[in-house]
């Protein structure tokens, strides 16, 4: 049993560890949103449902000996792969250059695609490795359970999850851990090729149906109406952890730690309810499932500046319930170890139903991510059918706590089914892409000097403009005249007029949102959006007649739509540096941080397209990460002075909280500054950083806890007049 157990738990650990580091590679030219991991999910599942489909067929149609030999030369060929691409591309798993997008159009299909080659084969046979094994073991140890082994397998996926975000990401380049992902590849085709030798000679060339009998025992054949509960209990678990992925997701930042999260509770609940039938408690689970979706309600109610402990116990403890119910009443439904291979396949398949439903159909289908609701509300309907046909016993003590519990997920599923429809009548529009979910809200209908229109993307206010003429170029949100970047563009015009230079100012902004920062801009500037998002771009350009600061602005406007960095590296690559005055960085998906636009790579790209006294101005305002520790890292690998600006209006202006990176240390001086009625500190590290950002190297993990950064940097203090 030992080198069964061995190769399992090495292969499951392979085929969940591998798959953050793959994400990790796409994020950054895939526009480093939620639904990069969600299509990443949709492919993952899709190559286990082969891998499952083809342990199947290599089961049912072929004898052992048959079975040995076609699985050593898939296993000699997936390590043929990985050792080309080592050599061909300097990886075994790292993509090429060449699939970069520099478009917008068609994302998900060429995400897919990169996945399937780079990293396609090694992963398909990786996903064999639990039903094959698990049915060679069945035959070499008959009336063993091998269902223990599946959940061994499953420790070993939660062990290399874990691993992740914890100990590899942030102690280990990213290029280093695909070499070593490639190691551990050849240690389980060694132990896999040594199950699949040992099964060769086992039974000879005999019928694959009577060396099934033999060995596994006679069954009960599942019929169609349970086929249907594996595929729709699994398909339920699979949405439902998808759903919650992209929830946490885009109010923090799309990466490792949020994706690793959701998906090790997931498999946790695989591994208690194919543990044994006992640690899965129908009216336990169902209770905590009530419990936990009434926190997420109250979560959703106070918004996304809830404390992230709270989000979390609360989204992650539905989460717990909820695939609980799902995988403990798929468990109750298992068939006998006859139809293993059957059952495995057919739970795969929901996976892979659930995946395409979250990554291609709900975008389609539905204008905000109602899927999370409506994953709730079809495990409520689990749990409460469950409760309904349970019988009376060790689980429900009394008719009245049975009527309560059934009361109660009763409620729970009539309050999630309406809230799936949207009843805010100040909502003007709502639309759903790759990006995300970004709606127009109105608001002060019923006073002129109040009505506004507002920008929302995600749960977070992306850009306000009123409608009143002498407030309607007014900036306003994080943009405004007293924000980090209304005060750096002030001071450089300041500089300018002192030193005589030409008016005009050459301003970049990353992030368009409603074309706020144009109304900062003056007739004679020149200001350069970059923006991913093509709705994003329609509204900001005028549809439905919400927003109008670019129609409104004297300056000339240019937007670039795409990546930011992407476009900014074509065009250092086409010799086109933009020489800029002003640069701004505000990158957010909702309240969610693309860390490819604030790693070390990236701000160098930025340098390169600033004018020699040009000024980077980085917005970091987040409910959940102190984002200071990176900038300042920033500005001491680039030998920059760094400004941290706070600004706190009463009035309807967002807080805004920006970091003003400058090459001159007398621009942080300027009058400009120092009449702020914001805050205005300058920092400096003591000593080297503990903590930055680069491609290799990126974990939000250090900047959950704010306030960090205080003992590591110390303000600089003005120089005294002489």
């Amino acid at each position: 049993m030992a080198r069964y157990a061995f190769t399992l738990f090495t292969s499951a650990f392979l085929l969940f560890g591998v798959q953050p580091l793959v994400g990790k590679f796409a994020l950054p030219w895939f526009g480093g949103t939620p639904a990069v991991w969600t299509a990443c999910m949709l492919f993952f599942q899709a190559a286990l449902l082969a891998g499952y489909a083809y342990a199947h067929g290599l089961v049912t149609r072929f004898p052992p000996r048959r079975q040995a030999l076609i699985h050593l030369g898939l296993l000699a060929l997936a390590v043929g792969v990985l050792a080309g691409r080592a050599l061909l591309t300097g990886s075994p798993v790292a993509p090429g250059l060449a699939w970069r997008s520099s478009g917008v159009e068609g994302l998900t299909g060429r995400l897919l695609a990169m996945l399937a080659v780079t990293i396609g084969l090694p992963f398909f046979v990786l996903s064999t490795s639990a039903p094959l094994l698990q049915s060679w073991f069945a035959r070499a140890r008959p009336g063993t359970s091998p269902y223990r082994l599946y959940a061994l397998s499953n420790a070993g996926s939660l062990l290399g999850l874990l691993s992740y975000p914890f100990l590899v990401e942030p102690l280990v380049p990213r290029s280093l851990q695909g070499w070593a992902w490639g190691v551990g590849f050849l240690v389980f085709a060694a132990g896999c090729a040594a199950c699949a030798w040992g099964m060769k000679g086992r039974t000879g060339d005999a019928a694959p149906s009577e060396a099934v009998a033999e060995d596994t025992g006679e069954g009960e054949r599942p019929g169609a109406g349970r086929t249907v509960l594996w595929l729709g209990l699994s398909a339920c678990a699979s949405v439902l952890l998808l759903a919650t992925t992209n929830q946490l997701s885009q109010d923090v930042a799309a990466g490792p730690f949020l994706w690793v999260l959701p998906l090790a509770i997931y498999l946790l609940t695989f591994i208690l309810a194919f543990e044994r039938e006992a640690l899965y408690s129908r009216a336990f689970f169902s209770l905590l499932l009530v419990v936990a979706v009434g926190g997420v309600t109250r979560v959703v109610l106070e918004g996304p500046h809830t404390p992230l402990v709270l989000q979390l116990l609360a989204y992650c403890g539905a989460l717990l319930a909820g695939c609980m119910v799902c995988h403990g009443e798929l468990y109750r439904l298992r068939p006998a170890p006859r139809y293993l291979s059957a059952f495995f396949l057919c739970v795969s398949i929901g996976g892979v139903l659930g995946g395409a439903f979250v990554s291609l159909v709900a975008p389609h289908l539905f204008l905000t991510f109602a899927e999370y609701p409506l994953a709730l509300t079809a495990c409520c309907l689990v749990a409460l059918v469950a409760v309904v046909v349970s019988p009376t016993g060790e689980e429900l003590t009394g008719r009245w706590r049975r009527m309560l519990r059934i009361f109660m997920l009763a409620f729970v599923v009539v309050g999630l089914g309406v809230s799936v429809v949207d009843f805010r009548r100040e909502i003007r529009l709502t639309a759903r892409n790759f990006f995300g979910v970004v709606q127009v809200l109105e608001q002060g209908r019923d006073d002129a000097t109040k009505h506004r229109f507002t920008l929302k993307h995600g749960a977070i206010v992306h850009g306000v403009q009123y409608t009143e003429p002498e407030r309607r170029k007014q900036p306003m949100s994080y943009f405004t005249r007293e924000s980090g970047l209304g005060l750096a563009i002030a001071e450089h015009r300041r500089l300018r007029e002192v030193l005589g230079l030409p008016e005009g100012l050459r301003i970049g902004v990353l992030g368009l949102g409603i074309g706020s920062s144009a109304a900062l801009a003056q007739e004679g500037d020149r200001v350069r959006f970059y923006e991913i998002n093509p709705k994003i771009i329609s509204l900001a350009q005028g549809e439905g007649g919400y927003f109008s600061y670019l129609s409104d602005a004297t300056a000339r406007i240019d937007i670039v739509e795409g990546d930011a960095r992407i476009a900014l590296e074509q065009e250092l690559e086409r010799q086109e540096p933009q020489g800029f005055d002003v640069l701004a960085v505000d990158v957010f998906s909702s309240d969610s941080i693309p860390v490819h636009l604030l790693t070390e790579e990236a701000v160098a790209v930025y340098r390169q397209h600033l004018a020699p006294h040009g000024v980077l101005a980085l917005h970091i305002s987040n409910a959940h990460l102190d984002l200071v520790p990176i900038t300042l890292a920033h500005a001491q690998a680039f030998r920059m002075h760094a400004t941290l600006v706070v600004y706190e209006p009463k009035d309807a202006s967002a807080r805004s909280v920006w970091v003003i990176l400058s090459p001159d240390a007398e621009f942080s001086w300027g009058s400009t500054f120092r009449e702020a009625v914001a805050g205005v500190r300058r920092l400096e590290l003591e000593g080297p950083p503990s903590l930055t950002w680069t491609d290799e190297r990126g974990s939000v993990l250090p900047l959950l806890r704010r306030g960090g950064w205080v003992s590591q940097a110390r303000e600089v203090l003005p120089p005294r007049a002489p």
